[in-house]
């Protein structure tokens, strides 16, 4: 049976603004109120869709999520015609309006955590969604996403989507951002979850709150129904959280058999890649930390070094996916072609601009969830989620004609404005046939 990794990149919405709402994220603080171009950032992040799919890399479409979510505004007792809903959560709670403006489901990294069916009790491939239950923004993503996933993998035969966690700080959930599996596709894998903290009520932290708990991460591998003989659970770093990592995968990132991760990314470190080792002496792995000394935490976190994609292109070679920003950076950029290409840990570096979502606290390895499927399931897919050149051109010339240039969060007081931009979300689900 013939497997293939499949990345599911969020499409940037057409409300993509700077609202500056998750603490802890330094570039969404930093960009907070700014001018955000919609248009820009969704051609940014479909182009490295095309790039990738370019690469003999298979590559799909998560449609965005419809903002502003008039429904939860009323569900909060904002009340009257959908105008005065809007006009009301401006001038009395601008930071809920903003919260129901959101696109940040372009991170689809915090979607859902994922279980190839290669490594369940059940052998069926295991969605199960975040809850996200630490930025109000995001936790309101949850249950259209769920209801996303169910419409894309929509068969129970090979497929399985959970319900979220329950709605509790104990049960914090990021997603896919605190995960990693390493192994061969098809083949049984080691899964790793990484957790901030294993008491909600003490985070580890001085600075800035860990997001991710112990209890959700053992929790999803329940539900994903995983072998625990083959699994992980690592503490991502204090320190890494304090400088500004909310997520793992700022601080590190994996493909198959390669792990590249800051020396701080985790406690107790050496002996947690130990544990990794020795549950894949079967398999090859290849581990690369970066230490301190050759670039700091604040470097790799500001140029979201580790928020890179490793992929298998369609030549068999392993090239790495950077945000250009580490291509600006002098010092990075020579380690990426000294340490990283140069060494042979990957066989090539290319570097993207999504400077409209790196503005927001998210890089290229943010925009994408992996999932790891057989020829059958992939022939099971509901829809048109697959991108082709035919989609890639119809969704092109949509977000040309319909998306705003420029955005600030005051436009979408406007029902006509709103409307139109919920508009154009239904135009992106007929292109990719998820209706």
């Amino acid at each position: 049976m013939s497997w293939r990794e499949i990345n599911f990149d969020g499409l940037v919405g057409p409300t993509h603004n700077y609202a500056g709402l998750a603490f802890g994220n330094l570039a969404s603080s930093r960009n907070r109120d700014a001018l955000s171009n919609p248009r820009a950032a969704a051609l940014e992040g479909l182009e490295k869709m095309r790039l990738l799919m370019d690469l003999g890399v298979p590559q799909a479409v998560l449609p965005p999520l419809p903002r502003p979510d008039i429904a939860t505004l009323r569900r909060l007792g904002f009340s009257g015609t959908d105008q005065q809903v809007l006009d009301a959560a401006w001038k009395t709670a601008p930071e809920l309006f903003a919260a129901c403006c959101s696109a940040s489901s372009m991170w689809t990294a915090n979607a859902a955590t994922v279980a190839p069916a290669c490594d369940t009790l059940d052998g069926r491939l295991h969605f199960t969604p975040a809850n996200l239950v630490t930025n109000f923004h995001r936790s309101i993503e949850a249950p259209q996403t769920t209801q996303l996933l169910r419409r894309i993998f929509s068969d129970p035969n090979p497929f399985a989507v959970h319900d979220p966690l329950p709605a509790f700080a104990g049960f914090a959930d990021e997603g896919a951002a605190n995960h990693m599996r390493l192994g061969t596709p098809g083949e049984a894998g080691v899964h790793v979850f990484v957790y901030g903290t294993a008491d909600h009520l003490q985070s580890p932290t001085q600075r800035f709150p860990a997001r991710q708990t112990l209890s959700a991460c053992q929790a999803v591998a329940r539900l994903n129904q995983l072998l625990p003989q083959r699994v992980l659970y690592w503490q991502q770093h204090p320190a890494a959280i304090d400088a500004g990592a909310f997520h793992n995968d700022v601080v590190a990132v994996s493909h198959h058999h390669h792990l590249f991760c800051h020396e701080q990314a985790f406690v107790d470190q050496a002996n947690v890649l130990a544990q990794l080792q020795e549950k894949l002496t079967d398999q090859p792995l290849q581990i690369l930390q970066v230490k301190t000394a050759d670039i700091p935490l604040d470097l790799a976190i500001s140029t979201y070094l580790f928020n890179s994609q490793i992929v298998t292109t369609g030549d068999g070679s392993t090239c790495m996916i950077l945000p250009v920003e580490c291509e600006d950076n002098a010092q990075v950029k020579q380690y990426v072609m000294e340490r990283i290409v140069g060494s042979g840990f990957v066989q090539k570096a290319l570097f993207v601009d999504v400077r409209q979502s790196m503005r927001n606290g998210g890089g290229p390895a943010c925009l994408r969830l992996r999932v790891m499927l057989s020829e059958a399931e992939s022939a099971s897919l509901h829809g048109r989620a697959l991108l082709t050149q035919e989609r890639y051109c119809q969704l092109r010339q949509l977000i040309e004609n319909d998306y705003p240039d420029t955005l600030h969060l005051d436009d979408l007081r406007d029902l006509a404005q709103a409307e139109a931009m919920m508009k154009v979300v239904t135009d992106i689900r007929q292109i990719l046939g998820i209706v």
